[in-house]
């Protein structure tokens, strides 16, 4: 640690509390996607539409990181995490007034506008606290890698939850109600982490100017580069993809048969995200990088998007063989796309110790910042192509293109120096 940062026992406060809300704030935004989705294609949305409404969400976080780094700098990393969650319960309580008489574009503006809020929200929640583990991980032997991989992948897990929570909540409660009561539990949250979060989290630089988000390190820069086409790689199918074809092959079209089908779903996403945040959380053992050095951790963020890639080109071919959906096909996606989430883990695992490990404590809300704008570019891409080529060639080339989406991110890998 430097001088500036907190002493270890105060440091290790400050990562429970920022660990604390992330988790409810993730929770809250698994929740919400699933809602929206499963809610709005219950009213006769298309593949297409679906997509409009996450659009805004993440054009908002391409924006928001690529200026959150420099808002952090400037007035705290404490600063931007309140800003995340307060600006989160505002969006919900924004969308509880969403009214079904609207017009069909009139209710996708709106959504949309209201998950752009959200998506800002997220941003801001999201890099701060990466950040902040960069400012108080032990800077011994694998202790950066363990405390990135504890925070992304109990995340996850809790974000995997939150997609069980929203479609419970749309089931046996109702969108609004759902979406109210989210609200008020994360107001209690946010009460709580501002009055027990400790101080000094982070210095302030009033000289930080905002040209600085751009990065000069190649491998931050050729990093981002990998970021962007592997979660691109992940939403092109997960966003829209999955839970329409899943929709189509379990559903009977009755009330009782869509909530069975909106609880299976949301399992599903949920199991798959939990399974994703524990792979991340062992990663380090995994990978053995306490005995094998930081070094030896670049090359392997190329080998493992090359054999990731494998799982989605298999995938998509099945898929087209097969034809209309089956109990049977699903069953198959289900195990394969687990595979796929545990591969993924840890790829994911790897781009967020590497970004923590290339830059350093001066530029890290700058550099963490710049990689996540990218991380949001990918969501972006994978979210418009998710709808668009669901609509056009199903969910086989919702995969073929993730497949050759994971191999750009490894040709991008490939680049990093050790």
């Amino acid at each position: 640690m430097t001088e500036n940062n907190p002493t270890p026992p105060e440091g290790l406060s400050a990562y429970i509390a920022v660990t604390a809300a992330y988790w409810a704030f993730m929770l809250t935004d698994g929740a919400l996607r699933m809602l929206v989705l499963l809610h709005f294609h219950t009213l006769g949305f298309s593949p297409v539409q679906l997509a409009y409404l996450f659009v805004l969400y993440e054009i908002a976080g391409v924006v928001t990181n690529l200026s959150a780094g420099w808002i952090a700098a400037r007035f705290g990393l404490t600063s931007t995490l309140y800003a995340g969650l307060g600006l989160q319960i505002a969006a919900l309580l924004a969308l509880a007034q969403l009214d079904p008489k609207w017009a069909v574009a009139s209710s996708v503006i709106f959504v949309m506008l209201v998950q752009g809020a959200s998506g800002v929200a997220k941003d801001l929640a999201k890099m701060s606290s990466k950040s902040a583990v960069k400012l108080l991980a032990p800077s011994e032997g694998d202790g950066l890698f363990r405390w990135v991989a504890l925070l992304t992948g109990s995340k996850n897990a809790v974000k995997g939850l939150g997609f069980l929570l929203g479609a419970g909540l749309l089931a046996v409660a109702g969108f609004v109600p759902g979406i109210l009561a989210m609200a008020a539990v994360l107001g209690v949250i946010l009460v709580i982490v501002v009055l027990r979060m400790p101080g000094g989290l982070s210095t302030r630089r009033k000289d930080a100017k905002f040209k600085e988000v751009f990065s000069r390190n190649p491998n931050v820069n050729w990093l981002s580069f990998a970021r962007v086409f592997l979660f691109g790689a992940r939403d092109v199918w997960f966003v829209v993809g999955i839970p329409i074809y899943f929709y189509a092959a379990l559903s009977d079209g009755s009330e009782a048969g869509n909530r069975t089908t909106f609880f299976l779903i949301g399992s599903f996403m949920a199991v798959w995200i939990i399974l994703y945040g524990a792979v991340q959380a062992v990663t380090p053992q995994v990978l053995r990088v306490r005995e094998r050095g930081v070094a030896a951790m670049v090359p392997e963020a190329a080998r493992w998007a090359a054999m990731l890639a494998i799982v989605p080109a298999a995938l998509a071919v099945l898929v087209w063989w097969a034809g209309e959906p089956t109990l049977w096909l699903t069953l198959v996606l289900v195990g394969g796309l687990q595979v796929f989430g545990a591969l993924f883990a840890v790829n994911s695992a790897l781009h967020s110790f590497l970004i923590l490990a290339f830059t350093s404590d001066k530029r890290v809300t700058m550099d963490v910042g710049f990689y996540y704008m990218a991380n949001a570019a990918g969501r972006l891409l994978g979210t418009v192509l998710s709808g668009l080529s669901y609509q056009l060639g199903g969910l086989p080339l919702c995969l073929g293109i993730a497949a050759a989406m994971v191999g750009l991110s490894s040709l991008g890998a490939r680049r990093l120096a050790t």
